[in-house]
């Protein structure tokens, strides 16, 4: 399936594998892929499966499976050409294969799951102490280890700004590099993921706000006829979503604890929708008194914003008929669902199906409010 054409239109797919420097697969690997899976989720790794078909005299069977081709922490870069504009869907690796016999012929299957490079930051408990660094300092420290995987980092400093002050207090890692990053980022109202390319073998490691503005993707247009990309989008408005944080703060000469005011999101979550839904739960949030002021506001406004989307939808589309690939964490236009739901969303989640002569995918999309806040949608 490997560099071939998926379907009728100008979609072709190409796999690359190797220890960590990757090339194109073998010819017989190509043939044999069945089917992939890959999704991707803000605030999330990636993942991938993928299906190989295994016969009795196959090159997969005799030759590379013993030799350690799909071995556990095998890098794997899948990506797609659309209309001539590549696309990287995943650069991963892989951490798990099963291999399914069958007296039937052609049911024998070859199973490859992995996830994305993340996972390489997930591997060991570290112990380690950052004097004077911020956040957002911290990070990059840790994100700079790497480098060698072709990682770019591009860290944004945090919303409310947390200098440190080592005379009071010394922040310490005792965790995965990935879950200490993933912990600061939850800290501050933040996301953390690897997103591929733009070429084979290079990723981005984005530490910041969810990208709520810039350039749209192209709409997804349902109910509009010959012009309809998506055949069926289920939208949800969940009134008990959104919550009002409750933090205290105390302060450490007078004792004296004062409830921390509501904080604006709108720098971390800029608006999508007109209308927006209101914060009808209160959540109390345990340790901020103890902690420094502008650490506990930073709590606060990190437990605001990510509570904020109570507008939710879902759908699935046919890269073919819909032209372009469906990107993750990022913004797209809605079109033809009503005034209530047509507008801007931010892309949650994508998982793209492969196999031969079909390119889905199922995403779900998310926003804070109600109705459009612009009358029109780019096309």
């Amino acid at each position: 399936m490997a560099d071939e054409p998926i379907g009728t239109g100008p979609v072709h797919f190409t796999l690359r594998m190797g220890p960590k420097l990757t090339r194109p697969v073998p010819q017989a690997v190509a043939e044999a892929l069945l089917s992939a899976q890959i999704t991707s989720t803000a605030g999330e790794r990636s993942g991938f499966q993928m299906a190989f078909d295994l016969t009795k005299k196959g090159a997969i069977v005799d030759r590379l499976l013993p030799e350690g081709f799909f071995d556990p922490r095998t890098r794997v870069i899948v990506s797609t050409v659309i209309k001539g504009t590549p696309t990287v869907l995943l650069d991963g690796l892989i951490v798990r294969q099963e291999v399914g016999a069958s007296n039937q012929p052609g049911h024998s299957t070859l199973t490859v799951t992995g996830e994305d490079l993340t996972i390489l930051m997930d591997l060991e408990e570290r112990t380690d102490r950052f004097p004077n660094l911020s956040p957002a300092e911290r990070v990059s420290r840790i994100l700079a280890k790497y480098v060698d995987y072709g990682i770019r980092p591009e860290v944004v400093p945090e919303q409310i700004a947390q200098p440190p002050r080592e005379q009071l207090r010394v922040d310490y890692q005792t965790a995965t590099d990935l879950g200490y990053v993933n912990e600061l980022a939850r800290a501050n109202g933040y996301t953390f993921y690897l997103e591929p390319g733009p070429t084979p073998g290079h990723s981005l490691a984005y530490w910041g706000p969810q990208r709520r503005l810039g350039q749209r993707q192209h709409a997804l247009n349902v109910n509009m006829d010959v012009n309809s990309t998506v055949d069926q989008l289920t939208f949800a408005y969940d009134g008990a979503a959104r919550e009002e944080p409750q933090a205290r703060w105390q302060n450490p000469r007078s004792r004296e604890t004062t409830l921390l005011p509501q904080p604006d999101i709108g720098p971390l979550r800029p608006p999508l929708g007109r209308r927006a839904s209101p914060a009808l739960k209160r959540k109390r949030l345990s340790g901020t008194a103890k902690k420094g002021f502008e650490q506990a506001r930073a709590e606060a406004l990190a437990r605001a914003a990510t509570s904020a989307d109570a507008i939710s939808g879902s759908g699935q589309l046919d890269v073919n008929r819909h032209g372009y690939v469906l990107r993750p964490r990022e913004l797209v236009g809605v079109r033809g669902a009503g005034r209530t739901y047509d507008g801007d969303y931010y892309v949650t989640s994508v998982t793209h199906n492969l196999t031969p002569g079909s390119y889905q995918q199922n995403f779900t999309l998310s926003r804070e409010g109600l109705i459009a806040r612009s009358g029109t949608v780019r096309p």
